[in-house]
């Protein structure tokens, strides 16, 4: 059974995922190497490979505004370069 303390912390811990991806246009050099890797091992039908990153974050709050400006500022200030990345932020 679970304590007091740890029933609260789960009820106020919000999950969320952000995606971070270049934008359409902006050269991955990462994408196109990784697509050539795929080919070599005869992965067949890989038209083309962008590149990401995923960050799966715990928020100690149970307000979803109050986490997804929380994580929008994150993104902002610090996940994504937003001159060449586009970024986007699921709450759990």
């Amino acid at each position: 059974m679970l304590g007091p303390e740890t029933r609260r912390n789960r009820e106020t811990v919000m999950k969320a995922r952000v995606t971070v991806t270049l934008k359409s246009g902006v050269l991955d050099p990462q994408g196109k190497a990784i697509e050539g890797a795929l080919r070599s091992l005869g992965v067949e039908g890989v038209a083309s490979v962008r590149q990401g990153k995923v960050f799966d974050v715990e928020l100690e709050t149970a307000d979803k505004a109050k986490a997804e400006e929380a994580l929008t500022h994150a993104c902002e200030r610090l996940l994504a370069n937003t001159v060449i990345e586009n970024y986007r932020v699921e709450l759990a």
